[in-house]
């Protein structure tokens, strides 16, 4: 929608939402920018009439509770109101887990790129009464992240835009270049992946983000490809992930009242002058150290020498990032 039809709506919907009584399209044409017209002209009415017809329309469609009426019964013309008790948002009540539950979704779509959404799905709230805190955590500290790939591929989803990346995997040294038709990015047990048609391989693929080493991109035109409609994203991750064996043991040594997270996930813990050192079992040293490293300086992975060696890398490739940001601003 352009920016002048974007006006020309907001200021016919507060023209209707600020009269009591209905209005006819002459008289919105003489109150509202973007309607002026010669009457006497009739190409120039037909084509007033055809662009107030599309507005009318496009209120509808996007919920506005569009009124047709008459002032009197004399009036031979119809004419148009927006009643504020239909227009006004309903009240909107969270408990408190739900409000730190869009606290936390907030934080993840700012760091995703998505701040401009999440700031206007928060200010609706907060206009609506709902104060939500993005930092509120409810006696838990949520740990959110996304891998820098995590925008470039959820914008070439929407788009539906093939697109290029090197993927790493563990028995491979070297990264392979994939060439792939993303249907969608879905977090599986902590960890992000894309699902979608692998070109090369004519078949479909999972790819966890944080193997992917490089920037994605985009390649050839919009709307390329039609993902299927009947594919569950969730259960093609979980099904080519399998269950995940605990086979490792780590220790981890956390602050006092820090690292709720950790704490959860932990089959022991025993208190240390150097802190809690909790014992936990997993399967998968990258998610592991990813979870630790997000904890900062509360939490410090003392062994096994595997998983120190992915919080380090983890933790560098951080850095990385960061000075990346901060070059680029």
């Amino acid at each position: 929608m352009s920016r002048t039809r974007t006006e020309r709506l907001v200021n016919l919907v507060i023209c209707l939402l600020s009269t009591r009584r209905f209005l006819t399209a002459a008289q919105i044409a003489l109150t509202v920018p973007g309607y002026e017209h010669d009457p006497e002209d009739p190409r120039d009415h037909e084509a007033f009439q055809r662009k107030f017809e599309r507005d009318k329309a496009e209120l509808r469609e996007l919920g506005v509770p569009l009124e047709t009426g008459t002032a009197s019964i004399f009036d031979q013309e119809p004419g148009y109101r927006i009643a504020p008790r239909e227009y006004a948002l309903p009240d909107i009540l969270l408990e408190p887990d739900e409000a730190a539950a869009v606290g936390i979704a907030a934080r993840l779509w700012q760091h995703a790129g998505l701040a401009a959404a999440a700031s206007s799905g928060l200010a609706k709230l907060r206009a609506a009464g709902v104060e939500v805190d993005p930092q509120a955590t409810l006696g838990v500290e949520p740990v959110v992240t996304v891998d820098p790939s995590f925008g470039p591929l959820t914008a070439a989803a929407r788009q539906r835009r093939a697109v290029t990346f090197k993927y790493r995997v563990p028995e491979v040294d070297e990264p392979t270049t994939r060439r792939l038709e993303p249907w969608g990015v879905v977090c599986w047990r902590g960890r992000w992946y894309v699902v979608g048609h692998d070109k090369d391989r004519a078949a479909t693929r999972c790819f966890r983000l944080s193997r992917i080493v490089g920037d994605v991109r985009a390649t050839g035109q919009p709307d390329a490809f039609t993902p299927p409609g009947d594919t569950d994203l969730i259960s093609h991750v979980a099904h080519l992930s399998g269950p995940v064996a605990r086979t490792g043991r780590a220790t981890v040594t956390v602050r006092p009242g820090r690292a709720a997270g950790l704490r959860r996930l932990a089959a022991e813990s025993v208190a240390t002058p150097d802190g809690d050192r909790l014992t936990i079992l997993y399967g998968d040293a990258e998610w592991l150290a990813s979870r630790i490293a997000g904890y900062g300086p509360d939490a410090r992975a003392e062994g096994p020498p595997e998983l120190r060696t992915a919080v380090i890398q983890h933790l560098k490739e951080l850095v990385s990032r960061h000075e990346v940001t901060a070059v680029s601003r």
